[in-house]
């Protein structure tokens, strides 16, 4: 008999826990809400639970269904700093306080993006300048900017792991995404709304692990390696971070998504990469049901990759191979590429340490396309045509800005050849917003490339700073 009473407290205490309204750990205090989206809030209850849900003198009701989901949908909401709270109400009341609306942002990728604004150890200081990143940690919280940090998971998860969205201050900065935090401080600065990070990231990581395994299974180039119950794309797991630390955050509205990888897929050389950006990239959309989200990425950094003891043995030429598969990525629509060439101290640094600026660049580009800025400059020179004159070889480029410049004596990493392919060291010349190559050794000029090496940080650039793209025009 007391195991019988034992048994219906226990099945008490379970349906008692079961219909309590429960809210994805994306919905929080202090949160950010996206201005000009509809505001879709969604959870569990008990099945045919009725849940209320008030928002700035709105009241949306819904009744979770069998499966004790339930969702409802406000009007798009403005900008504001003014803070409000949301009720949800059910058997059980839940209060999301301190709320503001504005500009949210997914940050992920590799280490790059999941490296900290407090530096760990092994990570180095920059060899110039001031640090930003720990000036940052000294100042005051700010309100303006709000952080949402996801934790490492594996495989498929009912929810994120997270402390929930929280002020940028010293304490909740401390282990967020330096790259993902001065983009966000960037976009708040110039369009002067709250900001929301999220920064679901996980160093080491190939893009495999961040795209589901049924987009694989449903494409073309991929599906005949994931039949017959088959897991992995080239021995990484697809689809494990996403399922834990991406898909649990959705269709939670935003702006766009910013991303920092490519590191890990170089070194296996991988040829496949812009059909697993762009598939990444697709279901990415899908999920959030917006075909034009913004994708801004960033270029890998110079690095000694040659020198690595990898399986694959590369030369010096695998990362800017790899480099033009990433500048063919911009081809995707609603697609941005930063180039951060000039920012490494040191060639056997995978980490570099200039974040601050990382995060400036990437901000240039939804500045320029997705906030009306129309005049910013958000990319380097990129190499356009050519035109073979007698000895030499004539550049045009895109995006020069206010004019092409020369940061030192020369413009260095340029390289010619003539019908042989056979790739000297050339003289090149800025001429207008054109630049003439030429070398003696080559009296009928073909091609030309520049940047085309592991090593190389150019010394060309736009008159804004901004770097200009490794190339090769054949």
């Amino acid at each position: 008999m007391k195991k019988i009473l034992f048994s219906f407290f226990l099945a008490g205490i379970a349906m008692s826990v079961q219909a309590k309204v429960t809210l994805p750990q994306v919905f929080g205090s202090n949160m950010v809400l996206q201005q000009g989206k509809p505001v879709v809030v969604w959870g569990k209850a008990d099945p045919q639970e009725k849940v209320e849900v008030k928002l700035k003198g709105l009241t949306r009701k819904a009744v979770a269904n069998q499966k004790g989901e339930w969702k409802v949908s406000f009007a798009a909401q403005k900008a504001s700093f003014d803070s409000f709270t949301i009720e949800v109400k059910g058997d059980n009341t839940l209060l999301l306080e301190n709320v503001v609306v504005g500009e949210v942002w997914l940050c992920s990728g590799q280490s790059n993006m999941e490296y900290t604004m407090q530096l760990r150890k092994g990570y180095k200081k920059p060899a110039a300048g001031v640090d930003q990143a720990e000036e940052e940690l000294r100042q005051p919280e700010n309100s303006k900017i709000r952080l949402f940090l996801v934790a490492k998971k594996k495989g498929e998860q009912t929810d994120v792991e997270t402390n929930g969205w929280e002020i940028a201050g010293p304490n909740s900065l401390a282990q967020f995404s330096a790259p993902g935090y001065f983009f966000g401080k960037t976009l708040q600065q110039q369009l002067n709304v709250p900001v929301g990070l999220i920064s679901s990231s996980w160093g080491g990581s190939r893009i495999e692990p961040w795209t589901p395994l049924a987009a694989y299974q449903n494409s073309s180039t991929f599906k005949q390696e994931t039949q017959n119950g088959e897991t992995k794309i080239e021995n990484a797991v697809a689809g494990e971070m996403y399922e834990a630390m991406i898909r649990p955050i959705a269709p939670f509205a935003m702006k766009g998504f910013i991303w920092y990888q490519g590191e890990s897929n170089l070194m296996f050389e991988d040829a496949r990469y812009y059909a697993k950006q762009k598939l990444l990239i697709d279901t990415w959309r899908r999920v959030w049901q917006d075909k034009n989200m913004p994708f801004y990425y960033v270029q890998i950094a110079p690095y000694y990759y040659s020198k690595r003891k990898d399986k694959t043995k590369h030369n010096e030429q695998a990362l800017p191979w790899f480099w033009e598969i990433q500048t063919k990525c911009m081809d995707i629509k609603h697609s941005g590429m930063a180039v951060v060439t000039d920012l490494v101290d040191d060639l056997s640094d995978i980490h570099p340490s200039y974040k601050w600026e990382v995060g400036r660049r990437l901000a240039l580009w939804p500045l320029a396309f997705d906030y009306g800025l129309k005049t910013t400059v958000f990319s380097g020179p990129q190499y356009k045509s050519k035109k073979i004159v007698d000895d030499h070889i004539i550049l045009n480029f895109k995006h020069v800005g206010s004019g092409l410049q020369c940061k030192g004596d020369q413009l260095a990493w340029f390289e010619i050849a003539g019908q042989d392919g056979k790739f000297v060291p050339a003289e090149a010349k800025i001429d207008g917003d054109q630049v003439i190559v030429s070398a003696v050794s080559v009296k009928s000029p073909k091609r030309v490339r520049f940047g085309w090496n592991e090593t190389a940080r150019p010394n060309f650039f736009n008159k804004e700073g901004l770097p200009a793209l490794p190339f090769r025009t054949e």
